[in-house]
Order: C-alpha cells, then sequence, then structure tokens
C-alpha cells in the first residue's frame, strides 16, 4: 500500500494535518540522497510546502525529477501564494499545486484551487462530494464554486502593479496620521516569503514616551468598533493592507490615531 509521504524537515508545518489526516506516515528527508533513499513502493508522493522552498537544501525542480524518475508526483502547498499565469511550481515539474480560494484571490474563504495533472486532479474529485469518500465532509458548495470561478476571472484580469501602487497609497494615508507623534517611525518593507506577498507599513515608537506599547494598541482596536486586526508588539504595530477595501484605510488610520492620542501623557 502507497501510504508513505516524503517531505524535507523544513518543510513541516501545521497544515500538513491535511495530509496525515488520511493515515499516511511522513517520512522526513534533509538531502538528495536521502530522499532518494527514501523511496520505495509505499511512497505515495512527494510533498513541498511552497512557503518553505528557498529553506531546504532541495528544491522543487529537484524534488520533481527524483520523484519523477521513480514514477512519483509532487505535490505543492501554496495556500497563501500569488497563483500567477505561467505557474512557476508547475514549470518546475510539479504534479500539483495548491491555492486557498481565500487568500490572494479573495474569493470565498470555505474554497480552495487545484492545478495540475488531470488524472491527478480527477482523482481528488472522485474522492471529494459529491462521491461518498474521504473528502466528503470536506466539500464546497454551488456558491462556493460559483464564487472562486469568478475570482479567478477576475485574477486574471487585475492590474496587479496597480493594486501594489493603491495599497503603497493606502499606507501613506496611514503614515500621514501617525508621523507626528513623538517618537514614531515608520517603514514600509515587503515580506520576506512567497506567502502573503504585499507592503507592510511598519510603525515602531517608545512606549515610555507615546505612553503605550504596540501590543495594547493592536488589543485595543481588535475591541474596538469597527474591529480592526493587525500586528502588535512592545515596540510597534505592523499593517498588511493585503485584505483591506477601497476606504478602509481612512478608518484604519483614522482608529490609530484616537487611540495614540488616548494614550498621551
Amino acid at each position: 500500500m502507497k501510504n508513505e509521504v516524503i517531505v524535507q524537515t523544513c518543510h513541516r508545518n501545521v497544515y500538513d494535518h491535511a495530509i496525515r489526516m488520511v493515515g499516511v506516515k511522513m517520512i522526513e528527508v534533509d538531502t538528495k540522497d536521502e530522499l532518494k533513499a527514501a523511496l520505495n513502493e509505499r511512497t505515495a508522493m512527494l510533498f513541498v510546502f511552497g512557503d518553505a522552498e528557498e529553506r531546504g537544501q532541495i528544491t522543487t525542480k529537484e524534488m520533481a525529477e527524483i520523484g519523477h524518475a521513480h514514477g512519483v508526483p509532487t505535490f505543492v502547498d501554496a495556500a497563501a501564494e500569488r497563483p500567477d499565469v505561467p505557474n512557476w511550481y508547475l514549470k518546475q515539474g510539479a504534479d500539483a499545486v495548491a491555492y486557498s480560494g481565500g487568500k490572494c484571490l479573495r474569493g470565498p474563504q470555505a474554497s480552495g484551487l487545484v492545478l495540475g495533472r488531470k488524472d491527478l486532479l480527477q482523482a481528488a474529485f472522485l474522492n471529494g462530494a459529491p462521491h461518498h469518500a474521504l473528502a466528503r465532509p470536506m466539500k464546497a458548495g454551488k456558491e462556493e464554486i460559483m464564487g472562486l470561478l469568478a475570482a479567478v476571472e477576475q485574477w486574471i484580469e487585475r492590474d496587479h502593479k496597480a493594486e501594489w501602487k493603491e495599497w503603497e497609497r493606502w499606507l501613506g494615508v496611514i503614515t500621514d496620521i501617525v508621523k507626528d507623534f513623538d517618537s514614531v517611525t515608520t517603514t514600509i518593507r515587503e515580506r520576506g516569503s512567497r506567502s502573503n506577498v504585499a507592503p507592510v507599513l511598519e510603525i515602531n515608537w517608545d512606549a515610555e514616551t507615546v505612553g503605550i506599547n504596540g501590543t495594547a494598541v493592536a488589543s485595543q482596536l481588535s475591541a474596538g468598533e469597527p474591529r480592526i486586526e493587525l500586528n502588535g508588539n512592545e515596540n510597534g504595530i505592523s499593517i498588511m493592507p493585503y485584505m483591506m477595501e477601497e476606504g478602509e484605510d481612512e478608518i484604519v488610520a483614522a482608529r490609530i490615531g484616537e487611540v495614540l492620542n488616548s494614550s498621551q501623557k
């Protein structure tokens, strides 16, 4: 029985429970030699966590080539990544790659998209609704399916460069509100990963001077109306416009300004 999935140790993550739950055993390797030695008649597939692609010793292309030499497919979890066309992972030789419908695509949260070899996708289809197999409880409704289709169509037509500039403009609106508070500094950086790719505004300050730290600011924003979720730490907060809509930049800016103002000594 094919009941083993090979993965690089640095690619293990909490989300691989979705693989383990079908009853397979995860076999960890670190090098190409270890990968080749681990392949056997029980190997069902090779697993790649896209966000860790650059951390391992084996590239996606090398994983796929070694897998193909042994008749084993390679599957990539790229849930929060950009589903670019042409697809980078498929060009590297991966056999299937999965994306969340509710992240970059901004479609229904209870949906997902798998691209790749037709026979593998048909096998996945046969294991889910409307068929009575393992994935029946995880079915996507017709509403999610049509919503995801619309999201894919919009993604292909979207001007991604213009969208990035719009995100930066929104972060500029927030920067203008906070920049005059004592000790506040702001920087815009890009995330150093493949997932959730967007500019990030870092707002830092001296908690003693301002009268509140970033963790407390984030907590107040989360508990307020409207509720705003962002990352906070002892030295400040960070804001990513990835899921924001037009006009919400002004709401976020105003609320942050209110919280900082109310904390002034």
